[in-house]
């Protein structure tokens, strides 16, 4: 499904259908609006004209009306217009599911191949009959490929859903859950790898190798087949989909993927600038124009970096792994040696890794989204590289957006755009960020605690648990200076709040202290640990949980210790223990949480604010409230 960032693959293979019906073409003008923004027109059967809008990295689509060109055409477009203008478009295929459409074009006995990449900075591509790059948008050198002219332009070898062995093949040599399996190794994105799974009646987290290929691989080629031959364009809040699959939720249907398309890139990136009575913008005017564009490349960085902390995560497993192999491999062999011995190994786990830094003792794997993994460091440090860059970003974003609320320097008032938080491998937990950006994850029930030990503790961590029976497993990511936040997190989840005390004693450790391991004769039930050796105590930690509606930089209903909460929020709700039933709480908590915003921010928030999302963050057991606040 299409997002702001750009186009699936999906969307990919329904645009392709439509160009696909209209053959045969022919090539007329090529226009370039910017560094990644292309125009071609085309001409069809019966005097029929069509405008096909490129943007590189992120769609291509037909249009109604395209931007207006510049008046000297840039250098790119000029040789493009040399080779392939007036030739015929013999054919329009996308390589498997993968964001890349390519145009077979036949000009004087020639035949021409111009590729347009939707993935990652894309680009756009000619080459000739043979696929060799003749020029391309932009010269790309990586490791394991060239984007330079004379150099031949390599597709994948493989499809994984091209055929039934193929799709075999990807299962039978996955070690990831079967969700993750089609949605990356096969890649259908997590919506339509969820749909299939549902189709089928296969439980998304079983093993994708223990999966049969006989009863998935069919819904997947109805799936396919539908959105060529029945497709149904919707509009969904933030995405475009070529399949209407969603149910209960509002959407506009269009006849067309690329009407839909259209209607949800409204506005070309150059397409203000292009015009030609483009207003004068004062100095003040123009400093909020990069003040806003600052802080949009801010949340942009913010949400990449997230997406890299959820992808290690996400493959716990094989990271660690990874580490440790390579870890112990990099003492007796040189980097050459081990670069050598794993392109040469042929293994699916092998192949996941892209490039190699051996003056940094570092290697970049694909694990959905590209991540640099340091094999000195563990997972967990790993992945506090990642959260330090969060943290950096979101500071940065919040300087830009004081400076623009400094008076004298911007005399336009500025709304950021309402948008929700993205759901992170961590939100099934309870959770909170400190005031000084560390993660703490709590469990919810004794399997959780089970899980958080066993999966999630590593051991730059701290185990931290309440002096009570009946407790949540807390588990902070990484150093903090806000012990007294986690600790009341960890005193107010727990059995201290059901019995209605209103403090408790709380205790850490390191995760070496933590074991399942028994004395002869001790038994230890599930979601329990034992702790050996001496323990740090935070005596009489009060108990209190606030809950609040965070605006920036996402959107989301955010709950824990108040210290960490308040200043993060609109408007909260602070809670201590009481005689008011947990349901009861959460929807008093959600109409106070509602009151506090204006009609806009509400319509906004439609799929934010509700009980769900703010039961998640209330105690086990009886509250008061102690009263609500504007932040």
């Amino acid at each position: 499904m299409a997002s702001e960032q750009g186009m699936s693959g999906m969307d990919v293979k329904a645009v392709n259908a439509e160009l696909t019906e209209r053959l045969p073409l022919w090539i007329d003008k090529i226009y370039q609006f910017d560094t990644r923004t292309l125009g071609i027109r085309l001409n069809g059967e019966e005097k029929a004209r069509y405008q096909l809008i490129i943007e590189a990295g992120r769609r291509a689509h037909l249009v109604t009306e395209m931007p207006d060109p510049p008046k000297n055409p840039p250098q790119y477009a000029m040789l493009l217009r040399k080779y392939i203008s007036g030739g015929k478009v013999l054919a329009i295929h996308q390589h498997g599911i993968e964001r890349i459409v390519i145009f077979d074009i036949g000009k004087s006995n020639r035949i021409y191949h111009l590729i347009l990449e939707l993935f990652d900075e894309g680009n756009v591509i000619l080459t000739d009959e043979k696929y060799t790059i003749i020029k391309p948008l932009w010269h790309h050198r990586f490791k394991d490929r060239e984007v330079v002219p004379n150099v031949l332009y390599a597709l994948s070898p493989t499809d994984p859903t091209g055929s039934f062995q193929e799709f075999s093949d990807l299962l039978k040599n996955d070690n990831r859950d079967l969700a993750r399996t089609l949605a990356i190794g096969a890649m259908l994105g997590g919506r339509y790898a969820e749909y299939i799974c549902r189709r089928t009646g296969v439980d998304k987290s079983l093993p994708a190798s223990s999966a049969d290929p006989a009863i998935i691989y069919p819904a997947i080629r109805e799936l396919l087949e539908n959105v060529v031959q029945a497709p149904s364009p919707v509009i969904t809040g933030q995405h475009c989909e070529p399949l209407d699959l969603r149910e209960g939720t509002e959407r506009r249907s269009f006849d067309r993927m690329s009407e839909a398309l259209e209607a949800f890139y409204p506005l070309t990136r150059t397409e203000a600038a292009t015009k030609a009575a483009k207003p004068r913008l004062s100095k003040e005017e123009r400093i909020l124009k990069h003040q806003k564009s600052a802080v949009k490349k801010f949340d942009e960085k913010v949400e990449k970096t997230e997406a890299q902390v959820e992808a290690i995560y996400g493959n716990y497993l094989f990271v660690s792994n990874l580490i440790a192999t390579l870890d112990s491999a990099s003492k007796k062999y040189s980097w050459q040696e081990i670069e050598n011995r794993i392109q040469n190994s042929g293994s699916a786990d092998a192949k996941k890794i892209i490039a190699f830094h051996p003056e940094e003792a570092s290697v970049e794997v694909d694990l959905g989204k590209t991540v640099k993994i340091f094999v000195h460091e563990g997972l967990e440090q790993n992945a506090g590289r990642y959260y330090d860059l969060i943290k950096k970003f979101r500071h940065k974003g919040e300087g830009a957006l004081a400076a623009m609320k400094r008076p004298g320097v911007v005399k336009k008032e500025f709304r950021r755009d309402i948008i929700p938080m993205k759901k992170l491998w961590y939100h099934r937990f309870r959770w909170f960020t400190t005031s000084d950006g560390v993660v703490v994850l709590g469990g919810r029930d004794a399997s959780q605690n089970e899980e958080l030990v066993k999966k999630y503790m590593g051991g730059g961590d701290l185990f931290v648990h309440a002096d009570v029976h009946g407790a949540s497993v807390v588990i902070v990511k990484g150093k903090t200076e806000r012990m007294d936040e986690v600790a009341q997190f960890a005193a107010s989840f727990s059995g201290a709040w059901r019995s209605g005390h209103f403090s408790a004693d709380v205790y850490h450790v390191l995760p070496s202290q933590v074991t399942k391991t028994p004395e002869s004769g001790e038994f230890v039930s599930r979601g329990s640990f034992i702790v050996r050796g001496e323990r740090t105590y935070h005596r009489n930690v009060p108990l209190a949980v606030t809950i609040g509606l965070m605006l920036e930089p996402h959107a989301a209903v955010i709950g824990g210790p108040p210290s960490a909460i308040k200043g993060k929020t609109k408007v909260y709700v602070e809670i201590r223990p009481g005689q008011f039933e947990p349901n009861d709480v959460a929807k008093k908590i959600l109409r106070i949480l509602k009151e506090g915003t204006s009609d806009e921010e509400a319509k906004a928030l439609k799929n934010i604010l509700n009980t769900e999302r703010v039961a998640a963050f209330v105690p086990p057991g009886g509250s008061d409230i102690l009263g609500n606040y504007e932040g």
